[in-house]
C-alpha cells in the first residue's frame, strides 16, 4: 500500500523521479536483503537495538534476537507466545540448549536466542510493562523497528485513509456507489481469490500453523501497481483508474484485517484501553467544527489519543490516523483518484488552482508525501531483511496466492458483475481486466507488514516475507500477459529498435576511440 506521488514544480526533478518509481522502497529492500545475508548480526543490531544498547554493550549477538521474539506482534497462537517466553526465561537461567530440546516440537522451526539482551532479562517484567504501557514504550522507543512499524507507519496508513476519504466525496470513485460497483466487486474477488488459493495450497503442501498467514496476500501495493499499470497501459487509460480504486479499496479491507485478525496473543487485547480512541475522535470532530484549517492539531492531539488507545490495548498503533483523518476538512468534491499526478489543468478537466488544494486533508497528504515516500526506505530496511535460506513451501504459497489468486479473483468477480449489468469502464475489455488482476498481485508493502504480525517464529515469518518480496514478480508476469494479449503500450519492436540504436552508438564510439 502506497500512494501515488504528485508532481510538485518546486521539487527537484530527481526527487520526483525517486518518488514516482518507488526508489526508496526498492532500495530499502535491496539493502535489507544484502545485509541480512552477508552481515546478519549487524543487520539485527541496527533494526532491533537502540543506541543505549550499544553504549551499555547489551546489543544482540546471535542469530535471533529475543527482542524479535518478545516484541513482534503475533497472531500465530497463544502457545507460540508461551513458547517464546519459556525459551527466553530458561535462557536467562543458562538453560537455553536444554530448553530448545524440550520445546523442539512446540515450534515450527528451531529458535536460538542471543547471548545478552536487556529486553530478555525479565519476561515477566516485560509483560507487566506492556500492560502498563509507559515503561515498555520508553524502553523501546529508540529501536528502528519500533520507530518504523509503530510510528512511521501511522503516517503511511494515514495517507491511505486520506485517499479513501476523498474517494467517498461527491464525484469521488466511491460516490455514488453505483459507479464503483464493478471495481468494488473486483476488490472482493481480489481479497477472496488469494485467501482461497492460500488455504487450498496450504491444505496440500503447507502446515496447520501457517493458516494464520491467510491475510498476507489480501492487499495491493498501490504505488508499485500504479507504476506498472502506467508503463503497460500508458497514461490516461481507464484500466489505471480501475486498478487504483481496486487497490485503495482492498487496502481498506487490509486495514480491517490487520486490526481484527492479528491481535497479539502474548498480550490479550485490552478493549477498555481502546476507549482512548473515542476522545481522539471527539477532539478531531471539535477541531472540524471550529474550522481549524491545519492538519497538525488533528494529528498531534486526536492522533495521539488514538495511538495510545491502540497501543495500550495491544492493537496496532500504526492504524491510529485511520480514526482521525476522516474528520479533517477536505475539498467539496473529489476531482478523481490521485489527481495530484496532473501537472495542471487542461487535459484532465481539473482547474489548475485545485490541483493542490489548501484544505487540511489535502495539505496533510501534500506536506507529508515526501517524508512518507522517503521513509519507506527504512520500512523496507526494518522488515525485508530475510535470509534466502528461509525460502520454504510457505514462500511459494504466498507468491502463488498473490499472483494467481489476485488474477483469477479480480477477473472473475469483475466479469460476473459486468455480465449482470454493472459495466466495466469504457475502454476496458476482458483482456485489460486480466492484466489488471495480474498487476494487483503486487503485494509488497502491506504483505511484508502482515507477515510480521501473522507469525511468531522468525523462520516462518522470514519465509512469508520472502513470498511478499517475490510478489514483485507480478510486474514481469503482467508485462508478459499484456504482450500476449495485445494490450501493452510497450511495444517489443520499439524496445528492440531502441536497444539496437544504443548498441550501434556504443560500437561507433568504440571504433572512433580505437581509430
Amino acid at each position: 500500500m502506497n500512494h501515488v506521488p504528485a508532481t510538485d514544480k518546486r521539487r527537484p526533478k530527481v526527487v520526483e523521479w525517486l518518488q514516482e518509481y518507488s526508489i526508496p522502497l526498492i532500495s530499502g529492500v535491496v539493502v535489507a536483503l544484502v545485509l541480512a545475508n552477508i552481515a546478519p548480526n549487524f543487520y539485527r543490531s541496527i533494526v532491533w537495538d537502540s543506541p543505549l544498547d550499544f553504549l551499555q554493550g547489551t546489543h544482540t549477538t546471535e542469530s535471533t534476537p529475543a527482542a524479535e521474539l518478545l516484541h513482534h506482534r503475533t497472531a500465530d497462537n497463544h502457545e507460540a507466545g508461551h513458547t517464546v517466553a519459556k525459551v527466553v526465561s530458561h535462557h536467562t537461567q543458562g538453560n537455553t540448549a536444554s530448553t530448545a530440546d524440550q520445546l523442539g516440537e512446540e515450534t515450527d522451526a528451531a529458535v536460538t536466542t542471543p547471548t545478552v539482551t536487556h529486553e530478555a532479562t525479565d519476561p515477566g517484567q516485560h509483560e507487566a510493562s506492556h500492560a502498563g504501557g509507559l515503561t515498555h514504550l520508553l524502553d523501546h522507543i529508540f529501536t528502528m523497528h519500533f520507530l518504523v512499524n509503530d510510528i512511521f507507519m501511522v503516517f503511511f496508513f494515514g495517507i491511505a485513509a486520506k485517499e479513501i476519504t476523498e474517494a467517498c466525496l461527491p464525484n469521488g470513485a466511491l460516490n455514488p456507489v453505483s459507479k464503483a460497483i464493478n471495481p468494488l466487486c473486483a476488490t472482493v474477488g481480489g481479497v477472496l481469490g488469494p485467501v482461497a488459493v492460500f488455504l487450498g495450497l496450504n491444505a496440500c503442501i503447507g502446515q496447520p500453523v501457517w493458516l494464520n498467514g491467510w491475510g498476507i496476500p489480501t492487499a495491493t501495493d498501490i504505488a508499485l501497481a500504479w507504476l506498472v499499470a502506467k508503463l503497460i497501459f500508458g497514461k490516461g487509460h481507464p484500466a489505471i483508474s480501475f486498478l487504483l480504486l481496486l487497490a485503495v479499496a482492498d487496502d481498506a479491507i487490509g486495514l480491517g484485517i490487520i486490526a481484527v485478525a492479528y491481535p497479539d496473543p502474548a498480550h490479550p487485547t485490552e478493549w477498555l484501553n481502546a476507549l482512548w480512541i473515542v476522545p481522539g475522535m471527539i477532539v478531531a470532530f471539535a477541531l472540524r467544527k471550529k474550522h481549524v484549517q491545519t492538519w497538525i492539531p488533528y494529528v498531534a492531539v486526536g492522533g495521539a489519543f488514538a495511538w495510545w488507545g491502540l497501543y495500550s490495548a495491544h492493537l496496532h498503533p500504526a492504524l491510529a490516523l485511520v480514526f482521525i483523518v476522516p474528520f479533517m476538512p477536505g475539498p467539496k468534491q473529489d476531482f478523481g483518484l490521485f489527481v495530484d499526478e496532473v501537472e495542471g489543468g487542461g487535459s484532465s478537466g481539473v482547474p489548475e488552482h485545485v490541483v493542490h488544494g489548501h484544505s487540511p486533508l489535502e495539505t496533510f497528504e501534500h506536506q507529508l508525501r515526501l517524508f512518507v515516500d522517503g521513509g519507506l526506505f527504512f520500512f523496507a530496511l526494518a522488515n525485508a531483511g530475510v535470509s534466502f535460506g528461509q525460502v520454504t513451501a510457505l514462500t511459494w504459497i504466498v507468491v502463488l496466492s498473490l499472483l494467481v489468486g489476485k488474477t483469477i479473483g479480480v477477473t472473475l468477480f469483475s466479469w460476473v458483475a459486468n455480465a449482470v449489468g454493472f459495466r466495466l469502464p469504457d475502454g476496458m475489455s476482458l483482456r485489460h481486466l486480466i492484466v489488471t488482476g495480474s498487476i494487483a498481485g503486487l503485494g509488497l508493502t502491506v504483505a511484508l507488514f502482515v507477515s510480521g504480525q501473522a507469525f511468531a517464529d522468525p523462520n516462518t515469518q522470514g519465509a512469508a516475507k520472502m513470498g511478499a518480496l517475490f510478489s514483485a514478480g507480478a510486474a514481469a508476469t503482467s508485462f508478459a500477459l499484456a504482450q500476449a494479449l495485445g494490450v501493452s503500450n510497450v511495444k517489443v519492436d520499439s524496445l528492440r529498435r531502441g536497444w539496437n540504436v544504443l548498441l550501434h552508438a556504443l560500437t561507433a564510439r568504440d571504433q572512433r576511440a580505437g581509430g
